[in-house]
């Protein structure tokens, strides 16, 4: 089987992940792809946070 170049990576709230005192528990994440080739660093992309309710940079995890 051929490896793709496009992957599924996952997304995650940095406030959410770093803030104890937050509207309700828990950690706002999404899932999207991106293609290996063209974007080699880590992805940041402003999405809304349920949890903190408002747009906040959202980093690729593993």
């Amino acid at each position: 089987m051929a490896k793709g170049v496009r992957i599924i990576i996952t997304l995650e709230c940095t406030e959410c992940r770093n803030n104890p005192d937050k509207r309700s528990p828990g950690v706002s994440r999404y899932t999207t792809q991106k293609n290996r080739r063209n974007t080699t660093g880590r992805l940041e992309l402003k999405k809304f946070c349920t949890h903190c309710n408002k747009h906040t940079v959202h980093k690729e995890i593993k």
